[in-house]
């Protein structure tokens, strides 16, 4: 099976999963066969959300992107200001010069 083929499962699913497992009082294993996955794989979801139970699965990929875009509006942001300040400079000299 290559890594294409692999079923996906998504971050709701897992926390569902795991949520089963900790308040049904059932096995993993009989938990693991009513979604149809792998026993391996729910012990393992069921381990990343006591490993970070604030944000688990977080994802790969998208938070790359979002947190380039974050920084290119950052630096987009403060050029804009500088911008601004220099307008204003510009604005409160001719006015002076002019009254």
């Amino acid at each position: 099976m290559t890594r294409k083929d692999r079923k996906r499962y998504g971050r709701e699913f897992k926390l569902e999963a795991v949520r089963q497992v900790n308040e049904s009082g059932k096995p993993v294993t009989e938990v693991a066969r009513e979604l149809g996955i792998s026993v391996h794989l729910l012990y393992r979801w069921r381990d990343e959300v006591q490993r970070d139970a604030r944000e688990p699965f977080p994802g790969k990929g998208h938070q790359g992107r979002a947190q380039e875009e974050l920084e290119q509006l950052k630096r987009e942001n403060a050029r804009l200001r500088e911008e601004r300040d220099i307008l204003k400079k510009a604005v409160a000299y001719f006015a002076k010069d002019s009254g």
